[in-house]
């Protein structure tokens, strides 16, 4: 690698600038919204990037190589190397081409960034048992192929990065989004657990929650703002602030070899940066523990003082 400059300004020490020299990324959904942030931003810094992309509606119907070849297009006009990969994640072999096109083209794959996603809302009786199955192919399962087909190049390596695309949709609190949240969900337990296996092999797994106005946010702006009683207008001026370029920095820190964090959330977008965790409270030991001891002290159960955040991996904390 290329070592980052650095430098002074008014006298002080200036922040490393964060490059990507001689590193290889994949990024899955990147032909359109967040995942074209994500490809031109860790192109522009001086990665080869494979832009994989499916072109598919919303609801995951349908097929388009345009957005794709698109965004490769950009890249290379403005320097960067870079190749498409018309790939559906949600089928296996479609996801490990993914990472096949960063071997046969640029001989190598340090950076996987799972950000495919669909978007199908719809209230929970409502929602078939395939519509469900479809979410997890494509976010769930489309992540857990694209890694498991890099895994053993890291190893080899002694090094990788892992960036998975959570949602805060996943804690609950937005209408119309049982299947997606369950999917999103498990992506967050499978990024915790590869940050776990991962480490013996310098290989580090987050995630990032996006706050961005995308195709797919769009399809649940209207029910949101009904939720909070807020006024089109309101939504519409909240929706403006939060174009998907502002999340790519976060994924860029995290998918960099400088980046010590392992196992972590951060939620991205909106000139803003925050950690999401799991938090387990001083909670009541007792022994002989009955439903009415729990019920007698549920409010200190629940309070937060003093609570730790729950470790993905041993020793953190």
């Amino acid at each position: 690698m290329v070592a980052p400059a650095t430098g002074t300004r008014n006298g002080e020490h200036a922040v490393t600038k964060l490059r990507f020299d001689d590193r290889v990324a994949v990024v899955t959904g990147a032909g359109r919204g967040i995942g074209r942030a994500h490809a031109l931003l860790l192109a522009a810094r001086g990665a080869r990037v494979v832009v994989a992309d499916f072109g598919v509606a919303i609801d995951g119907t349908g097929s388009d190589s345009n957005p794709a070849a698109d965004v490769v297009g950009e890249i290379v006009q403005a320097g960067g190397e870079a190749v498409a990969c018309f790939a559906d994640v949600s089928d296996e072999a479609g996801a490990a081409s993914v990472v096949t096109t960063a071997l046969e083209r640029f001989g190598r794959i340090d950076i996987v960034v799972n950000n495919a996603g669909i978007h199908d809302p719809a209230l929970f009786p409502d929602l078939t048992t395939s519509q469900f199955r479809r979410m997890l192919d494509v976010h769930l399962f489309g992540a857990i192929v694209v890694t498991r087909s890099a895994w053993p190049h890291f190893v080899r390596a002694g090094y990788g990065r892992i960036v998975n695309t959570c949602s805060e949709a996943m804690l609950g609190g937005i209408p119309e989004l049982t299947s997606y949240a369950a999917a999103k969900g498990a992506v967050f337990g499978l990024t915790r657990t590869l940050a776990l296996e991962g480490t013996a092999h310098g290989i580090a797994a987050n995630a990032i929650a996006p706050r961005a106005y995308t195709r797919m946010s769009a399809s649940s702006s209207d029910a949101l703002a009904e939720q909070l009683g807020m006024p089109k207008e309101v939504m519409d001026q909240v929706n403006a602030a939060m174009p998907p370029d502002m999340c790519a920095p976060g994924m860029a820190y995290l998918a960099h070899e400088s980046c010590r964090l392992n196992g972590e959330v951060l939620q991205v977008g909106m000139g803003g940066v925050a950690r999401l965790a799991v938090v387990r409270t001083q909670g009541l030991t007792k022994p002989g523990m009955t439903p009415e001891d729990i019920a007698d002290n549920i409010d200190a159960i629940l309070d937060t003082t003093d609570a730790q955040v729950t470790a993905s991996v041993l020793g953190d904390g």
